[in-house]
């Protein structure tokens, strides 16, 4: 699949949060854009914006097995290495219904993938997900289950996905942990494109990405998210500015409770949001990349990162 098409499928899957955005931008967004760098012209992140805890039933639906209303009460995290206390992943839930007698689950940690699998749901294998956040759509994704972060309004389905798939995504987190060992732990990324209003493009090639910790009420300290490449690129000096914005809620989303970055400027790229045009965002494989699974409505913020193939982004305007 080529770049273009990634991008068109890609803009299709953005179209009505853009629009929701510029709908109330100005209602939506709590206190003032934060620059960086700092006037001394050092990149700093100082952020002090909580998100809501998780007090709402979530709704969950099994493929064959019904739909759960699951009380956050009692929910525990299996990666406390990444996700705080007070907070929990996709895949938690379902081990919560688990603990409940809810269904008959069975699951295990794969060391070569880094992460929890499911075995079997009530005697069957070959499970995948679909989730959304308030406002959202469920759409496909690479997205580790256990690093799904769920809020108050996520919407999950659980689904019998084709063993090819399943195969080759989970080839392809072997792949990322396998990147990761052969670079000492270090989240190199092969290659990360910013694509700017006018055709500009700035290509960046094995760019070590540092932790900058912008959202420890959700995470772990030293925990690498999607917004920590943009920041690490301003730290290495190839990019000159980046505005990011924390909004509570957008249109009918709600809650929203992001950072969303809203102007970046480097070497002959310098864009601002505006009315109905700004920056979209995937990072992922580039065999799963796009809208199959990459470009995926979780706020760069909250995208927990292990070593990706490559990430992109991209100006559009509707």
């Amino acid at each position: 699949m080529t770049m273009q098409v990634l991008k068109q499928a890609a803009l299709l899957a953005t179209v009505a949060l853009l629009t929701a955005i510029v709908s109330i931008m100005a209602v939506s967004q709590s206190e003032s854009t934060l620059i960086l760098p700092n006037d001394s012209g050092e990149w700093f992140v100082s952020l002090d914006h909580v998100g809501r805890t998780v007090i709402l039933p979530i709704r969950m639906t099994i493929d064959g097995a019904g739909t759960f209303l699951v009380d956050p009460v009692g929910i525990t995290t299996l990666r406390p290495d990444i996700i705080q206390s007070s907070h929990f992943s996709v895949f938690d839930l379902i081990v919560r219904l688990g603990e409940l007698g809810e269904i008959d689950l069975a699951y295990h940690y794969d060391e070569a993938m880094a992460t929890h699998v499911i075995d079997s749901i009530d005697g069957e294998d070959g499970w995948w997900y679909e989730a959304h956040y308030s406002g959202g759509w469920f759409e496909r994704n690479t997205q580790w289950m256990d690093q799904y972060l769920v809020k108050n309004e996520t919407t999950i389905r659980l689904f019998k996905d084709r063993a090819s798939r399943l195969s080759m995504l989970y080839e392809e987190f072997e792949e990322e942990v396998a990147r990761l060992g052969a670079n000492d732990g270090k989240v190199i990324i092969p290659r990360i494109t910013i694509e700017g209003p006018r055709r500009e493009q700035l290509v960046f090639e094995n760019i070590e990405v540092l932790p900058h910790n912008t959202r420890t009420d959700l995470y772990q300290p030293g925990t690498i998210t999607a917004l920590d490449i943009l920041l690490s690129l301003g730290e290495q000096g190839l990019l000159t500015q980046l505005a990011i914005t924390w909004y509570d809620a957008i249109f009918t989303a709600d809650p929203v409770d992001h950072y969303f970055v809203e102007h970046i400027q480097g070497e002959g790229l310098d864009a601002q949001a505006y009315g109905s045009c700004g920056f979209v965002y995937e990072v992922g494989y580039t065999r799963i990349g796009g809208f199959a699974g990459a470009h995926i409505h979780i706020p760069t913020d909250a995208r927990v990162l292990v070593s990706p193939e490559y990430a992109l982004w991209f100006w559009i305007c509707l």
